[in-house]
């Protein structure tokens, strides 16, 4: 193999289709945080939180996938592809932030389901905003055809990637 490849031949490392994912998920990410510490409903102790970057995209990972009646940990954390201690740990920093609390699991006494609190709730509803305006400010730069033909994309990508995960 040669390995005085011109620079240009080497241009891949860093423009496949992954990589590229992978920044366009970051700034997607980014400006949904910089939008919910710039939500006047948020409560301004997360406010301040999300704007000092104390809370960060990991942290969404909760926001996204804790069900409204509430998740028991190793179901969240699986539903994030994380371990049960990384999600464990979220959940104590944003159960000490208030956005989530421990109770008692009624069809398992011995368990504990994680639930959104009333400001979790309130940060849910500001993610919701902040996705839907992030998701417009996307399809304004890239336009409706391009946007459209990504989502479906990925939405197939995805899919099929699930569908390998579960087993189908």
């Amino acid at each position: 193999m040669d390995f005085n490849l011109l620079p240009s031949a080497l241009d891949w490392r860093q423009s496949h289709l992954g990589r590229l994912l992978g920044h366009a998920m970051r700034r997607f990410d980014e400006r949904v945080l910089y939008l919910m510490a710039h939500n006047v409903d948020v409560p301004l102790a997360l406010s301040n939180l999300a704007s000092r970057a104390q809370i960060s995209a990991a942290h969404i990972h909760i926001t996204r996938h804790l069900s409204l009646e509430g998740s028991r940990l190793i179901d969240l954390a699986e539903a994030a592809g994380m371990t049960k201690q990384s999600m464990g740990d979220l959940v104590t920093q944003c159960e000490a932030w208030g956005l989530v609390q421990r109770t008692p699991d009624p069809s398992d006494a011995r368990a504990l389901r994680i639930v959104f609190t009333e400001t979790g709730l309130a940060w849910l509803h500001a993610f919701e905003q902040a996705v839907a305006q992030t998701e417009a400010e996307f399809r304004l730069e890239v336009g409706d055809d391009v946007a459209t033909v990504i989502f479906l994309g990925l939405e197939a990508y995805a899919g099929a990637y699930t569908g390998q995960i579960s087993g189908n």
